[in-house]
């Protein structure tokens, strides 16, 4: 880690598409799309995420998840939106506080860009490891550790299931 940053302006940041692995495909393209400037790492932060997170009008940066480790807090910077949490929907504008806290299908949230202008905020959360999260929408179920060529990221269906002596 570089030596840490402490005050960064987040007018001057560039933010970056995601990059080409992670892409949406297809169909997702036109569903999907994001561009963020990570901050945590900058400011010397280990337990806390941070970006300055922007979406195009009329997509989401990130399918419906939840999080089983992780809390999230986001703040809208600009524009207007719609929080899907859980079963619920809540229209959202600069200035808002949202809090998304760990847990299962109840608390799985998605930002979407309603707006005519980019949707941008600052997306926070814990950084606990393992991360395991839950996408309703799609069935799967994702477990995260670690960054870089160690890392452990896995993703499957909720009925692909196998018994824990399988293969032994």
């Amino acid at each position: 880690m570089s030596t840490p940053e402490p005050v960064i302006s987040i007018n001057g940041l560039t933010l970056r598409p995601r990059p080409e692995a992670w892409k949406p495909p297809g169909a997702a393209a036109e569903k999907f799309d994001v561009a963020r400037a990570p901050l945590g790492e900058r400011l010397g932060l280990t337990k806390l995420g941070i970006n300055v997170t922007q979406v195009a009008p009329g997509r989401a940066g990130y399918p419906f998840h939840s999080h089983r480790a992780n809390d999230e807090l986001f703040y809208i910077l600009s524009g207007h939106g719609e929080l899907r949490l859980g079963s619920e929907r809540h229209a959202v504008k600069a200035g808002d506080v949202i809090g998304c806290p760990f847990g299962g299908p109840q608390s799985a949230h998605q930002l979407i860009n309603t707006g005519t202008e980019p949707l941008r905020y600052l997306s926070m959360s814990s950084n606990h490891e393992p991360e395991v999260c839950e996408y309703p929408d799609s069935d799967k179920i994702g477990v995260w550790a670690g960054e870089g060529e160690g890392a452990l990221m896995h993703l499957t269906r909720r009925g692909a299931k196998v018994d824990y002596w399988d293969g032994e």
